[in-house]
């Protein structure tokens, strides 16, 4: 029998494995990514702390009754929670036809802007209407969008929240940088 303290050193690939044979272990992985998880419902969420939580739970909750069902592509542990949670989400705003709200960063936005190719230096004005367009983006292009520029997750994690190759992370990506850059020059 393994003691609780003991299995916190063990490598995430042990941990699992216990995981899978016996729930009680389970708690280990909880204990271990619970406030990463929390923080992207969180921020998904708009800073809403309570529904927050409750979601992550529903994410733990979920992610322990399918353990069995968690295979090891080479990728943490951790984007296959990214991916539980980020349906946790899009069942709620479904639910509650309610529209996602992304916190962004000047930083971020600027990132984004480089990468669709629209302009070595924004404005404020030019920043806000950048935003407006990323509003106009559907569900699921607004999360691939926050996933990669305003929470900094791999393409390699992205593809394993969406069950999707890297590459098919990657064209999707700039799929969407290059219509929002085809809008910018279409109002300009």
């Amino acid at each position: 029998m393994i003691r609780k303290r003991n299995i916190k050193n063990l490598p995430e690939s042990e941990v699992i494995a216990l995981a899978k044979k016996q729930s009680r272990y389970f708690g280990v992985l909880y204990d271990r990514y619970f406030d990463q998880i929390f923080r992207f419902v969180f921020k998904k969420l708009g800073g809403q702390e309570d529904l927050a939580g409750d979601l992550t739970q529903q994410a733990f909750m979920k992610a322990m009754a399918n353990i069995e069902k968690y295979e090891d592509r080479g990728l943490p542990f951790s984007s296959w929670l990214y991916r539980i949670a980020q349906n946790e989400v899009l069942m709620y705003f479904r639910k509650a036809k309610k529209n996602i709200e992304i916190a962004i960063d000047e930083n971020r936005i600027l990132d984004l802007a480089g990468e669709a190719n629209l302009s070595n230096s924004m404005s404020i004005e030019d920043q806000e209407r950048l935003i407006e367009m990323l509003n106009e983006l559907k569900e699921d292009q607004i999360a691939i969008i926050e996933l990669r520029f305003f929470q900094e997750i791999s393409f390699k994690e992205i593809a394993e929240i969406y069950n999707i190759t890297e590459a098919n992370a990657k064209m999707r990506t700039y799929r969407i940088l290059e219509r929002i850059g085809k809008k910018w020059e279409e109002k300009k």
